[in-house]
């Protein structure tokens, strides 16, 4: 384990309400701040691997499948062609997320990138084949991908953000 990398097992405490609130409101930070910059801060991911390799994040609006409501998300992310690619990966924990299952439910949506807000796109959930190419690009962009996969017995989907005219 390198000085800024996350351990091979998963951490205990991971999982834990407290860490759960940390993140909720570090996410709410982010988006807040990504907005009233339009991108300029909050638009890379410095933690874990991102530490020496900083990697994009966008924001992703999603509708609440139960609620209706509307949530904003960030997230890393990895460009392939036309289409962004997000991992809902989670950190590795058992459950999906719920912007994952809201984007089942509710497919079209809204991302902002740095420097361009309101993009209008489709989400879908990579094939098997995607899957496949993109994954190894994915771990390329962030390594702790890999871990998170390691630490959790589901497949960590991988989802195509495709632009809408």
């Amino acid at each position: 384990m390198g000085r800024f990398s996350l351990p091979d097992e998963k951490p205990g405490g991971l999982d834990s309400p407290v860490t759960a609130k940390v993140m909720k409101y570090g996410a709410k930070a982010q988006v807040a701040v990504f907005r009233l910059t339009g991108g300029r801060v909050g638009s890379t991911w410095r933690i874990g691997a991102g530490f020496r390799k900083p990697v994009p994040t966008l924001l992703l609006e999603h509708r609440g499948r139960k609620s209706g409501r509307l949530f904003t998300t960030p997230l890393l992310y990895l460009r392939s062609g036309e289409d962004v690619v997000i991992v809902g990966s989670q950190g590795g924990l058992p459950k999906h997320p719920q912007w994952y299952r809201n984007l089942l439910a509710h497919p079209e949506t809204r991302v902002h990138l740095k420097g361009r807000r309101d993009v209008a796109v489709t989400a879908r959930v990579a094939d098997p084949d995607e899957r496949a190419e993109l994954w190894p690009r994915l771990v390329e962009l962030y390594a702790d991908f890999a871990k998170y996969q390691a630490w959790t017995d589901r497949e960590i989907p991988v989802v195509i953000l495709s632009p809408r005219p």
